[in-house]
């Protein structure tokens, strides 16, 4: 009797909150539990293999490994998307408002919690999936009272 090999069953909280593991997993729990049972329950006569419990070990120690790399990728992105958003306050940046239309504004500020980074534009809350688009500030300098052209 052999384990039959699973895929790695990934689940978000949100997209801009990293997963965290904690303790062991059901994957783990579940493939501990039936590594015992194959064992428990095999043919005395007819023992199984141990490189094949070695090597089943390894897939998951390969798998949980994998996972590992993609929850640490996860938490990458989130942390690049919102210091990308920080990068926005003072910027110009144009938004679909709730009825579709698009508003201007200059970003004053940025907040963050689960949903993502929220910028604050003239006052109004807007996530950062509604900015359509993102200008330079308009410096306006005043010239010189004193200068003259050639």
């Amino acid at each position: 009797m052999s384990i039959p090999a699973t895929e790695p069953v990934a689940t978000t909280s949100g997209m801009y909150q990293p997963a965290t593991t904690t303790g062991t997993s059901p994957d783990k729990e579940m493939f501990l539990q039936l590594l015992v049972a194959q064992l428990r329950y095999q043919d005395p006569m007819n023992p199984a293999d141990s490189s094949e419990f070695l090597s089943q070990s390894a897939q998951f120690t390969a798998l949980e490994k994998m996972q590992d790399v993609a929850d640490q990728t996860s938490a990458l992105l989130a942390a690049q998307v919102s210091f990308g958003a920080s990068g926005l306050v003072g910027k110009q940046v144009t938004y679909l408002d709730d009825d579709g239309n698009p508003v201007s504004g200059t970003v004053s500020s940025v907040t963050y919690d689960v949903t993502g980074p929220t910028l604050v534009v003239d006052g109004v809350t807007v996530q950062l999936g509604q900015v359509q688009s993102v200008d330079a500030p308009t410096s306006t300098t005043p010239a010189s009272a004193g200068s003259t052209t050639p």
